[in-house]
């Protein structure tokens, strides 16, 4: 199962003297349907709109079987003679697809262990690699966008991911990594803490002394003299 959000292209390719006819639903949504109804707004928070066709939704028997039922119950509502309650009954089901889709998606998370802890090593090790590579004032800090990308998966399924697993955005767990990095540098050097700014990809040192006060309470100098 997966979902598109609009302006994407999606086809069907056919396999040659394929015998195995595949079927399945298609729910299309025009967002004049959506105008002035509480999905209007909501429907933003459901970041799986902009996951990867590979990171698709794997159903079970049973959530199968609910997600056609719902899709049977807009079918039949849709086919009905419209009254002023249909269009509050088709948003209805639909906003509980989208619950249940939020639901399965967070199962899968915590299901399928082995591929997204897998994902988690890599993105530990990519982080660790960046932050101790040559050129990071060049480079700047490791952006979102570059790290989905260097792991082959959409910013939002790593960022569902992640909240599933370690309860941190992938911002969060950057600045995390980033943070044990800058307290090694301040415990086991005597750089200044302009240099470990520069050294950690900060245009300005004052951002880095600002996000380091932000997420430890304490002044880079402030953590070196409670370390010594």
């Amino acid at each position: 199962m997966f979902f598109m959000s609009p302006g994407q292209v999606f086809g069907i390719e056919v396999e040659k003297n394929a015998i195995l006819k595949r079927t399945g639903w298609m729910l299309f949504i025009h967002p004049d349907f959506l105008w002035n109804t509480s999905l209007a707004k909501g429907i933003k928070q459901y970041e799986y709109f902009n996951y990867s066709v590979h990171e698709a939704l794997h159903l079970s028997d049973r959530e199968e079987t609910m997600i056609i039922n719902i899709m049977q119950n807009i079918q039949q509502e849709y086919l009905s003679n419209i009254d002023k309650f249909s269009q509050d009954v088709i948003i209805a089901q639909l906003e509980l697809l989208l619950t249940y889709s939020e639901r399965f998606y967070n199962r899968q998370f915590i299901t399928r262990k082995i591929t997204n802890h897998q994902i988690l090593d890599r993105l530990e090790d990519m982080l660790a690699k960046y932050f101790n590579s040559d050129g990071l004032p060049e480079k700047g800090l490791p952006t979102v966008q570059y790290i989905a990308k260097t792991l082959n998966i959409s910013p939002g399924y790593l960022s569902g991911l992640l909240k599933t697993l370690t309860g941190q955005s992938t911002q969060q767990f950057i600045h995390h990594k980033l943070i044990e990095k800058a307290k090694e540098k301040l415990s086991t050097t005597d750089l200044s803490v302009s240099e470990i700014a520069y050294s950690l990809g900060f245009e300005h040192p004052q951002s880095f002394s600002k996000l380091f006060k932000t997420k430890t309470n304490f002044s880079p100098l402030e953590f070196r003299a409670s370390f010594n």
